[in-house]
């Protein structure tokens, strides 16, 4: 069974500086880490950086920081900072994020992306280190360029992969894995790739969870997700990887004819049953333990709302996270 136990913050519906007195519980309610990302809601340092000093104990991890909308440089700064205000709590989750995070909405060109995570995956392992770094990379080129403040501890670097190259240049060269959208059952498919990684090696993963007893309700705002992600290229092919390619054909086949509402309607029960946790917290969490049996080391749980949490407000949230924590 792992010892870690992750949430996503912020969450839904939670102004951030509201965060701070449910930072602080966490502990207490089962939960080891925090873990951010990076869309188009808070950037992924901000959080952490507050709950750094609202709650000095937990482990901090971003899932992921996008390798193409900071120069290499700015992205060691921040990693470093971090990793000055909680030595030794911080695991840094880069990747490669997608065509519309990257392109459309930060004007940077998505090009060659496992060759630019795997540049500035060894870029950020010298410059974290203190080193010197001055030389040509394959997609870029750094001058002379060295950390002020180099971490005593530098950050656990993971990286995300869907598929097997970048799964293997993980277990080759990073210290970690982040997994993203798949089922308990699909975890030993992408362990299978991270074969030959060193001892420690963390495999974390992202779990939506939807805590309703009303299955539509959950399978409602698990197929807006699910459409809204897996017509990405990258999660379209991650899951024909998978084995998923004649069930998802309908809905990707109604995307691809502007037909939105018919790409909803077309994913099965059993696809969202498998990527999207529900059902009691009592459920959800022994659902979440199977990914844990599988191998993943780190599951971090992604709340989704629901009617029950809005209409309960905090002592409904905070009902569910404890109900949700990794207690033994």
């Amino acid at each position: 069974m792992t010892g870690q136990w992750g949430l996503t913050v912020p969450l839904a519906g939670v102004p951030l500086p509201d965060h701070a007195a449910l930072l602080a519980q966490l502990p207490s309610l089962g939960y080891t880490d925090v873990w951010t990302s990076e869309v188009s809601g808070t950037d992924a340092f901000t959080p952490l950086t507050l709950a750094s000093v609202w709650s000095p104990t937990l482990r901090l991890g971003t899932a992921i920081v996008p390798v193409f909308t900071r120069g290499p440089g700015l992205l060691a700064m921040q990693a470093a900072a971090l990793a000055e205000v909680a030595p030794g709590r911080f695991a840094f989750g880069i990747g490669a994020s997608s065509p519309v995070v990257v392109g459309d909405w930060n004007a940077v060109p998505f090009d060659r992306p496992f060759e630019r995570s795997r540049d500035v995956l060894r870029f950020l392992r010298q410059a974290l280190a203190g080193e010197l770094v001055d030389g040509a990379f394959e997609t870029f080129t750094v001058r002379r360029f060295r950390l002020e403040r180099a971490p005593a501890v530098p950050p656990k670097l993971l990286l995300a992969g869907l598929r097997a190259r970048m799964l293997r240049l993980a277990a080759a060269e990073a210290d970690g894995a982040i997994l993203n959208w798949l089922s308990a059952g699909d975890v030993a498919t992408a362990r299978a790739e991270l074969s030959g990684a060193p001892d420690g090696f963390e495999v974390a993963a992202r779990i939506f969870v939807c805590p309703t007893a009303d299955p539509a309700e959950a399978r409602e705002t698990g197929r807006r997700l699910i459409a809204a992600y897996l017509t990405v290229p990258a999660y379209a092919a991650f899951h024909r990887w998978l084995g998923r390619g004649e069930v998802l054909k309908p809905m990707w086949d109604a995307w691809a004819a502007g037909d939105r509402k018919g790409a909803v309607r077309a994913i099965p029960d059993e696809v969202v049953d498998d990527l999207i946790v529900h059902g009691s917290p009592d459920a959800c969490r022994e659902h979440v333990r199977r990914y844990a049996e599988a191998g993943v080391t780190t599951p971090v749980i992604a709340l989704l709302p629901t009617r029950e949490l809005t209409a309960g407000g905090a002592p409904a949230l905070l009902d569910t996270l404890r109900a949700l924590g990794g207690r033994s």
